[in-house]
């Protein structure tokens, strides 16, 4: 009887590993695919009459900008609702 414990929690145990390895897998393919630029027939196009691929990269953020308009929105007066009883 004890032996079959053993066996179960040991076969338990190996399910918790294997599930959680196949998450972690899962997981790190959807990060790692979403940073590979998708390559279409255009961009094959492109290719091959420029013999380069280039890619519109999002401009990055400027946060001084960010900042400042941070401010403004905070900086605003607010009405004080209507306190109607």
């Amino acid at each position: 009887m004890l032996t079959l414990i053993w066996v179960v929690l040991w076969l338990a145990l190996t399910c918790l590993i294997v599930v959680s390895a196949v998450r972690l897998h899962m997981r790190h393919r959807e990060l790692t695919a979403s940073s590979i630029p998708r390559v279409d027939d255009d961009a094959i196009q492109a290719i091959l009459e420029t013999g380069e691929l280039t890619i519109d990269e999002d401009e990055p953020l400027d946060l001084h900008e960010i900042d400042e308009s941070e401010e403004r929105f905070w900086s605003e007066s607010w009405d004080e609702p209507d306190e109607e009883w």
